[in-house]
């Protein structure tokens, strides 16, 4: 059947808004929500700093952790972040379900690899800031 142009415009622009929107919805269908993180969650900022020379070593060696990481049981969320600005500085932002599943997620294997690659490819290791979720529906007041 052919439609008047304006109509045809209209059906090829919702089916292109719908081809677009669909991924996104659905990606966030599957995550977990601000309200679902539970009160006592272990929320974590770390960082590690390439040796100069070595930041796409360190980026390589970095990168398989995300889906790794985001695989363990108990990680709520897990995002790699590199300085647009400093390349081979890279941030973490993880929240686990609890203390013991953090310190569980440091001792798997995966992670453990990835620490003793470290002194060839960082300045200084990595520094940990452990964090409390504050205004979230189930975390602390303070």
């Amino acid at each position: 059947m052919r439609y008047p142009f304006p109509i045809r415009f209209l059906l090829v622009a919702l089916s292109a808004a719908t081809v677009s929107i669909a991924p996104a919805m659905a990606q966030k269908a599957a995550g977990i929500r601000y309200d679902e993180i539970p009160a006592g969650a272990y929320s974590v900022v770390a960082e590690v700093r390439a040796k100069p020379g070595k930041e796409r070593e360190l980026r390589e060696a970095t990168l398989p952790l995300v889906a790794q990481v985001r695989n363990e049981p108990n990680n709520l969320l897990y995002f790699l972040h590199e300085n647009r600005e400093a390349p081979g500085h890279f941030t973490f932002y993880e929240i686990f379900a609890s203390q013991a599943d953090f310190d569980a997620h440091n001792a798997t294997p995966h992670v453990q690899a990835w620490f003793a690659r470290l002194p060839d490819l960082s300045n200084g290791g990595v520094k940990v800031v452990r964090m409390e979720i504050l205004g979230n529906r189930n975390s602390s007041s303070r």
